[in-house]
């Protein structure tokens, strides 16, 4: 599969997988591209990534020790390729065989108190010793303290920017242990930079690896309760370490247990819920629907009538095919169509919105 589509601009995950449902192969999609994105309202020639653009990312990955994959493909996790809104690509570093294994995910506060680290790193030890993978974010504090003590037993550290690109700085050891002994992924491209808005993203990978996430310590807003909330999207058991009312790294599990999240205060609240065989075949999958390769008759009376149901507020694309009376196959086209060309923004679950 070409990861041309996938560097193209305005293709993310969710469009990449509806091209690839629509037209088949991505080969069939690069091909509409440039129909699509002029029908969307484009004035310009879209953007597509040359063939010589992807062989120097491919390569560059080579000679860092890396390389990329993507869905089904060994070296991706399971998990993750049945997860909406999955990475149509992943750069990998280090033991390609632990993506395939029992992975839970433990984040927290960067500003970790000395006993948030101490009993992550008692936590993911055991877990570790138990046969599962420990997944986490290579950020200060809570993150550090998983990677540290699963080294041994497996450790998957999902990065923000490009895999080649140390953050933080201070981590530099570390990260040369999980090249060595762990696996380092991340959806961008070697050289990236990190930036605040790839965190997010960064965090549901974090997840989506996960059969359960693990939040030790997190304030009200962090980014440990985004990724608490998109493990609940995504079907993922949440466990929450409570603390003292009177610390504010606290606030944030305290709450997550009132809103149900599993109350944990030992590896063993997870073991006995993992009890069974780990089998990501089984698990709550996500697959985009497959709609047949035939000629759709889409008009521009159909192009006013579904955008003029769209406003900068998420909408469901169930809700805009019953509103538009459109068939789905129709609506499916006309958002592809529109994403191309700059003028819609996808949503998990479905939803869209006017860029």
């Amino acid at each position: 599969m070409s990861m041309r589509p996938s560097l193209s601009e305005n293709i993310g995950p969710a469009t990449f997988r509806s091209l690839l449902a629509r037209y088949g192969d991505a080969a069939s999609a690069l091909a509409v591209l440039p129909e699509l994105s002029a029908k969307g309202g484009l004035r310009r020639p879209l953007r597509i990534a040359g063939q010589d653009v992807v062989e120097d990312i491919m390569a560059r990955a080579i000679d860092n020790g890396a390389r990329y994959v993507m869905p089904g493909e060994d070296g991706y996790p399971d998990l993750l390729r049945h997860t909406e809104g999955s990475p149509t690509f992943l750069c990998i570093k280090g033991n390609a065989e632990l993506a395939g294994r029992s992975t839970i995910g433990i984040v927290g506060s960067r500003n970790a108190s000395a006993v948030g680290r101490k009993f992550t790193r008692q936590i993911a030890a055991e877990l570790g010793e138990a046969g599962h993978v420990i997944a986490s974010g290579l950020a200060r504090g809570i993150d550090t303290a998983a990677h540290e003590a699963s080294l041994a037993t497996g450790t998957i550290a999902v990065v923000a920017g490009g895999i080649d690109v140390i953050y933080p700085p201070e981590n530099d050891t570390l990260h040369a242990e999980i090249c060595a002994r762990g696996l380092i992924i991340s959806e961008m491209i070697m050289g990236t930079l990190p930036k605040a808005e790839y965190f997010p993203r960064r965090n549901r990978i974090i997840s989506g690896i996960s059969r359960a996430v693990v939040v030790v310590e997190a304030a009200l807003r962090s980014g440990s309760l985004i990724t608490a909330r998109l493990a609940a999207e995504q079907g993922r058991d949440v466990y929450a370490v409570p603390g003292s009312p009177l610390d504010p790294r606290s606030e944030g599990t305290n709450r997550l247990i009132r809103q149900g999240a599993t109350l944990l205060t030992s590896a063993r609240d997870i073991l006995d819920d993992l009890q069974t065989e780990f089998a990501p075949a089984q698990s709550r999958l996500f697959e985009p629907p497959v709609e047949p390769m035939c000629a759709l008759e889409v008009t521009d009376g159909d192009r006013t009538r579904l955008s003029s149901l769209l406003s900068p507020t998420p909408v469901a694309s169930d809700d805009l095919v019953r509103e538009s009376g459109l068939a789905p196959a129709a609506v499916i086209e006309l958002l592809l169509e529109l994403e191309l060309a700059g003028r819609v923004t996808r949503h998990p679950q479905g939803f869209v919105s006017l860029a």
